[in-house]
């Protein structure tokens, strides 16, 4: 089983890079993934993520990439709820490297 090194700590992640247990997430661990995939973590990134995991908190499901983009215009507005805003800032996929940073699962219906 592949692991996440941080702050001296192992966690356990799947082949994919997710953490096994979403509960062991911390913050510091989201610009660690993103430094490994060349993406330098901004305030913009940070929105997509806390939402993230207030709606899996709130639905306990990872949201694929269109129920995403509907619910980020809803709550951020239609400038962040689309396609195009959401991949400049996750090019490896909006809802799969988000939630990876994010410390969730990953999202139902992605490959």
């Amino acid at each position: 089983m592949p692991y996440l090194e941080f702050e001296g700590k192992q966690y356990e992640v799947d082949e994919e890079g997710y953490l096994q247990d979403w509960e062991t997430w911390q913050e510091g661990m989201a610009p660690v993934m993103a430094t490994q995939d060349g993406i330098t973590l901004g305030g913009e990134h940070w929105d997509i993520i806390k939402f993230l995991r207030e709606y899996f908190i709130k639905f306990q499901i990872a949201p694929p990439i269109k129920v995403l983009v509907k619910e980020i215009a809803k709550a951020m507005g239609p400038e962040k709820g689309n396609t195009k805003y959401l991949y400049e800032l996750y090019p490896g996929g909006p809802a799969k490297q988000a939630c990876r940073y994010a410390g969730l699962p990953k999202p139902t219906g992605c490959v």
